[in-house]
């Protein structure tokens, strides 16, 4: 396997960490923690070059807040000179590992996402339906407690397994090591890097069932994938081999009430839709979210708390995502709900 050195200077030059400065930034420029560094931006990102370049660098702490989504979350958001790092980071690490992921790995990278997770599996159920839409059997499972479970010695050694730059190696290390956990297992759910690191860890699983089990239609979205396959036994089998895998290889674990194994012939429930052998509409609770989440912006944009541009900017980005299924009706419905123009 191909390894990678002399990477730090990259990492550390002016021009990416003002790249990184750009990216970290990104629709979040007027926040007062923000506006402080750029005002002294040149100075700012001198600094930190000379701290990562001489290795005295230290990590600084992490504002942590839960968020309710489908469950609750804990985040832990770092600060913005941190953010600043792990772009710079990424940068240059991220391309050395995202060409060997492989193609049905579709979160955190560039030109996948939901969309195209979605069209590609419409793509496998028609193209699995040889025999009738009955005979098919999706096996999808969730991993439990996903980026609090990573081993980070395992996942160290995966990393080390394309990076032997020393200097870089220890940048990772410090940021492994930020969050002050006691025990050796998680990693934050609210870093940029952390989005890098659980696609590396599972990118042992992708590879595992591609290369084992000749699976044709396996699609992953970060801890979530799934399997078709026609042969029932099969598909039990192949779930029994998975677990025993995660447990072994990565110190992980399906989750005990989303590994199921059920035909597809009444619906397949992927990242927020419910996919129909003809057509697609949007989960209830994928519904109930929206509705929750924008009457929350709503009160916020009343007291000023966003702009209108921030608000604008988030429904913009529902409605693409409600137009990939077949939503005009639900749409037309939460206009008038919600005093809002969701149909266009």
């Amino acid at each position: 396997m191909k390894t990678y050195n002399n990477l730090f200077n990259k990492v550390c030059s002016f021009q990416n960490l003002h790249l990184a400065y750009l990216k970290a930034r990104k629709c979040k420029r007027y926040r007062n923690e923000i506006l402080k560094f750029s005002y002294n931006l040149e100075s700012n990102l001198s600094n930190l070059q000379k701290q990562l370049l001489d290795q005295t660098y230290k990590h600084g702490s992490y504002r942590e807040f839960i968020i309710h989504d489908l469950k609750k979350r804990q985040i832990k958001a770092p600060c913005f000179r941190d953010r600043v790092v792990h772009h710079a980071l990424c940068n240059v690490i991220e391309p050395i590992f995202d060409k060997g992921f492989i193609y049905s790995s579709f979160a955190c990278r560039k030109e996948k996402g939901t969309h195209k997770a979605i069209k590609r599996l419409k793509r496998f159920i028609k193209s699995a339906e040889t025999k009738s839409f009955s005979d098919i059997y999706c096996l999808q499972c969730d991993i439990s407690k996903y980026f609090d479970s990573i081993n980070q010695s395992i996942l160290f050694s995966l990393i080390e397994q394309k990076i032997s730059d020393k200097k870089v190696l220890w940048l990772i290390k410090k940021i492994l090591n930020s969050s002050h956990r006691e025990i050796n297992t998680g990693i934050p759910i609210g870093n940029l890097t952390s989005q890098l690191f659980a696609n590396i860890y599972l990118d042992e699983l992708d590879k595992f069932i591609k290369h084992k089990f000749r699976i044709k239609y396996y699609i992953r979205y970060m801890d979530d994938f799934l399997i078709l396959d026609h042969n029932k036994k099969k598909i039990h089998q192949i779930k029994e081999e998975i677990q025993e895998f995660l447990q072994n290889k990565l110190k992980l674990k399906l989750h005990p009430k989303k590994a199921n194994v059920y035909p597809i012939k009444h619906s397949v429930n992927f990242l927020g839709y419910k996919i129909f052998k003809n057509y697609m509409l949007l989960r209830k609770n994928t519904v109930k979210r929206f509705i929750k989440r924008i009457r929350s912006y709503q009160k916020k944009l009343m007291k000023k708390l966003i702009n209108k541009r921030k608000f604008n900017n988030f429904l913009s980005s529902w409605v693409i995502y409600a137009k990939l299924a077949n939503s005009w009706q639900l749409r037309k419905d939460l206009s008038k709900k919600l005093g809002l123009i969701l149909i266009n």
